[in-house]
């Protein structure tokens, strides 16, 4: 990966990953594995948590896109993912609205910061 930047990669559903592959995101590794999973009403929780956990070990990966609905599905594997690099964020599809709450990042922010370090 010298001389080159990292990808981004992209777990969500037909439109949000269509999206991102138009722009550009798409990419095949050496292994032929692509940087990107497209969820359908009949993908597996183990298959997106094995992609995320796939996607987590590779090394030209720099942040991981993911659409929070599915995010849920996985909450428990998201949650446990400490390191800064891959970042993990969670982003809103057509159907599913974003919800703050449920955003792992911001819930890990919050904890860092009182109401005093605002005033």
């Amino acid at each position: 990966m010298a001389g080159r930047g990292k990808l981004i990669a992209v777990i969500g559903d037909e439109d949000t990953c269509t999206g991102f592959l138009l722009g550009g995101v798409g990419e095949l590794n050496k292994n032929r594995k692509p940087n990107f999973l497209v969820v359908e009403k009949d993908t597996s929780i183990t298959e997106i948590e094995e992609t995320f956990k796939s996607f987590l070990a590779r090394n030209d990966i720099g942040i991981i896109l993911i659409n929070q609905f599915i995010a849920e599905m996985i909450r428990h594997a998201i949650d446990g993912h400490m390191q800064s690099i891959p970042a993990v964020l969670e982003i809103p599809s057509k159907e599913h609205p974003y919800d703050a709450s449920k955003d792992s990042i911001l819930r890990r922010a919050k904890g860092m910061f009182s109401a005093e370090d605002f005033r």
